[in-house]
């Protein structure tokens, strides 16, 4: 779920920087790994149908 949240923020034209605010060092290293995860587009078609994410919206 992080991968998805950080994802989706930073896939909005609007949006240069998301800052996660890592709690522990190692914590920054989950959060390099989410951000270059590989989510595929049938998760998102799956939250776009029952109105979730609006239908516009990216990625």
């Amino acid at each position: 779920m992080k991968a998805v949240g950080l994802q989706f923020a930073l896939a909005h034209p609007a949006v240069a920087a998301v800052i996660p605010g890592a709690s522990e060092p190692d914590r920054i290293g989950e959060d390099r790994a989410a951000l270059e995860a590989s989510i595929p587009a049938e998760f998102w078609s799956e939250l776009r149908q029952p109105g979730l994410v609006h239908p516009q919206a990216p990625p």
